[in-house]
């Protein structure tokens, strides 16, 4: 998938260019508000990175006409600005995120991915999930592994439909804090290990042979793996 760099400092654009280029993304960067409504209309992308200081129209203007115009993508912003009015001013422009300048750009691809995991464990076109032995049912908020009923917890489901979503694909726990617990306060990074911990648990006894489905990939995360039940 493409990211598409709305950056009019060349060096900031360059930079933005080679860090997405190296992670294996596609990357377009336009350098005003007039290029980026251009190279946003009718195409799927990852994301938007969009700076708030733009010759001609400000990134808050275009943030707003991108939404108008149907544009869904996660939009990150970028500013010097840091006051909580500025802030609020993008996001209630259809601003996902809002980062302050200057940031390192391991915080900025970090955000993407939790904008895309987000995304994906929000889908509405698929309610129906199978894994698998496993189906996991959003509507009803049930699981069932063959003809067993899995018992979960609403956080429990949305954790196991984060990973069922991403399938033989490792997530961070930082990752998966970021798209299921960020904005609850009080939590901290091991809840994520507490809820895998249950959901291992749960699954197992669902299985005949007790087999775990979710795996701990070292330094990279946890994984779902239905077929080593």
């Amino acid at each position: 998938m493409t990211i598409l760099i709305v950056e009019d400092d060349p060096d900031i654009g360059s930079l933005l260019r080679r860090g997405f280029a190296s992670e294996s993304y596609q990357v377009e960067l336009v350098g005003d508000g007039e290029e980026a409504l251009r190279a946003a209309t009718g195409k799927p992308l990852e994301a938007i990175i969009l700076d708030v200081m733009l010759p001609g129209r400000s990134g808050i203007e275009v943030c707003r006409a991108l939404r108008a115009g149907g544009q869904t993508a996660p939009i990150i912003m970028l500013s010097a600005r840091s006051s909580v009015n500025e802030r609020t001013e993008g996001l209630l422009a259809g601003a996902d995120d809002y980062i302050i300048k200057p940031f390192a750009f391991e915080e900025l691809l970090a955000r993407v991915k939790v904008q895309a995991l987000r995304r994906s464990n929000g889908e509405e076109e698929q309610r129906v999930l199978t894994a698998g032995p496993v189906t996991l049912d959003l509507d009803t908020r049930q699981a069932q592994i063959g003809g067993t009923r899995v018992r979960l917890t609403e956080r429990e489901v949305e954790l196991l439909a984060l990973l069922m979503r991403h399938a033989g694909e490792p997530l961070a726990r930082a990752d998966i804090f970021a798209a299921l617990w960020a904005g609850h306060g009080g939590a901290s990074l091991n809840v994520v290990d507490v809820y895998v911990g249950y959901l291992r648990h749960k699954l197992a006894e669902a299985t005949a042979e007790g087999g775990q489905m979710i795996v701990t990939v070292r330094g990279r995360g946890f994984m779902f793996e239905p077929g080593v039940a």
